[in-house]
């Protein structure tokens, strides 16, 4: 051992001693001979740096080039194993500027509360940041975005999302509305001041922190926490007794996104989008059904004095919608079932447009007392928001759910409807994003059509540039090949249409004269 590292120290010394016999040879040698010897190490470093610069270029390219290549896009979201599901729902929500803006509001009590418990991550905070970041709200340099905070949010809330198992993205947007409710549910309220017990629970405060205040009626809570999100609607089911024509209470339901099952294919009938809403209309006969009102009829019929069994009639039950929301997603079925039982996938191609009308598919409140307008129009009926509607012969101007785009000035402004009565659709949505799903029931892809985030020029205004995200790749489209598309879900954001200006009048000396 001793003389190994005797042998290794000399070989130090004899490399230390041959670069000084080269330095102390440089330096005595001639000026032409040292600028020489400096040239070539020139070059040499040169030659390195030029190959360093070259490969840069050529794997990512220029950097002015790759921000004008983005300028217009958004940031892409890594796959993190199967999660494309997450990342085209995320990217079709950030497409909707109501449930962005509805979040804000909605966020802002949780982060007050996510920075006294730090531990805790809340749902709307970490979705907030995801979608301000994909609608350009947020500027950021990254060209993909890791949504895996997400799914360790929904974790937290228990419930089970493997990023390496196919999921469906319809289940995530129930997943993700749900999960928003019970946060709201959650949230702490002020607690009354005869709530005893609640108050001797609470923990004990400093001395500096106990302020006092004036009697009066407890602090209201922000509007954000009273109000649902954008997505969220009412259902109307009415039934009426084939027999005695009776009908039975109103009773309402709740949706987050309608459901609509595709109908058989017709020959010379194309599938629309305006015929699986009227499918989801129709209305079904229940047979069986116990009427009190037969019932009582018959009793009577039989001057009370025998016992009259429970008349079983046929009743119509029809669907219709209550409350249209904000933001309106639309899930096409496309699953089948063979007659072997075996899970099929329907791959017709539903037409739809850029813009949907539903006034058709409401439910007609009848108004109390109705009144004729001052224009002398004829009385409507007033539906569940408290809009008045139009008559009954009212004739929407768009059919199969579309609207030409001859009727709408800009893409920037909201539409600007001309028909020959006057009239436009009270409930008109804009197409925002559509969610396409790629293969079969047993694998397949999901991608997304969305429209790109307004300029920072003009953030009010809608841009009529379609995206095509999948995953990381984000490239440009065209409002033609969103159109062509197998959509799955559908995500539309109600606009409100104005109506044509009345012709002018002519002034009273005009028609004196005439």
């Amino acid at each position: 051992m001793r003389w190994g590292r005797r042998g290794a120290e000399e070989a130090e010394r004899r490399k230390a001693a041959a670069a000084a016999a080269v330095v102390r040879g440089l330096l005595r040698a001639g000026r032409g001979v040292r600028s020489q010897v400096m040239k070539n190490w020139g070059v040499i470093g040169g030659v390195v740096a030029a190959a360093l610069a070259a490969s840069v270029y050529v794997l990512w390219g220029p950097i002015s080039e790759r921000k004008k290549s983005r300028k217009g896009l958004v940031p892409g979201l890594l796959n993190l194993g199967n999660t494309c599901f997450l990342n085209s729902l995320l990217q079709g929500l950030a497409s909707c500027p109501s449930f962005i803006k509805w979040l804000e509001g909605f966020a802002t009590p949780c982060q007050a509360g996510q920075s006294e418990t730090p531990g805790r991550q809340s749902l709307s905070v970490t979705l907030l940041h995801l979608l301000q970041a994909l609608s350009g709200q947020v500027e950021t340099e990254e060209e993909r975005l890791d949504a895996s905070c997400l799914l360790e949010v929904l974790r937290a809330y228990r419930w089970h999302i493997s990023s390496f198992e196919e999921q469906d993205a319809h289940e995530l947007f129930h997943v993700l509305t749900s999960s928003l409710e019970d946060e709201r549910d959650h949230q702490p309220r002020v607690t009354p001041l005869f709530d005893v017990h609640s108050l001797e629970q609470q923990p004990e405060r400093p001395q500096k922190q106990i302020c006092c205040r004036t009697r009066g009626s407890p602090l209201p809570l922000p509007s954000h926490w009273k109000l649902p999100h954008p997505f969220h609607g009412r259902l109307t089911s009415n039934t009426v007794c084939k027999q005695c024509q009776r009908q039975s209470p109103l009773r309402y339901d709740t949706f987050d996104s309608l459901s609509l099952s595709i109908p058989v294919a017709v020959w010379g009938h194309p599938l629309t989008l305006d015929r699986c809403l009227h499918h989801f209309i129709s209305s079904e006969s229940v047979k069986g059904v116990v009427c009190d009102n037969c019932t009582r009829i018959q009793t009577e019929q039989n001057g009370n004095r025998l016992v009259t069994e429970d008349q079983r009639t046929t009743f119509v039950k029809q669907l219709k919608l209550g409350k249209l929301p904000q933001c309106l997603c639309i899930h096409l079925q496309r699953l089948s079932w063979s007659n072997h039982g075996t899970p099929l996938k329907r791959n017709e191609h539903v037409q739809f447009g850029e813009f949907l009308a539903m006034d058709l598919y409401r439910h007609r409140f009848p108004a109390q007392a109705p009144k004729p307008a001052q224009d002398g129009s004829p009385p409507g009926a007033v539906d569940a928001e408290g809009e008045t509607e139009q008559p009954e012969g009212y004739k929407a101007p768009f059919l199969n759910g579309t609207c030409s785009p001859l009727l709408v000035t800009s893409p920037v402004a909201f539409p600007y409807v001309a028909v020959p009565d006057g009239s436009s659709p009270t409930y008109l949505y804009r197409l925002m994003a559509v969610v396409v799903h790629q293969g079969d029931m047993h694998s397949g892809h999901f991608v997304t059509y969305r429209r790109s985030p307004p300029s920072p020029k003009n953030p009010l205004a809608l841009s009529g540039q379609w995206l095509w995200a999948s995953d990381e790749t984000v490239r440009k489209s065209t409002l033609q090949e969103v159109l062509a598309s197998s959509a799955y879900l559908l995500f539309y954001e109600r606009v409100h249409a104005r109506r044509a200006p009345p012709p002018p009048q002519p002034s009273a000396q005009l028609r004196a004269e005439e």
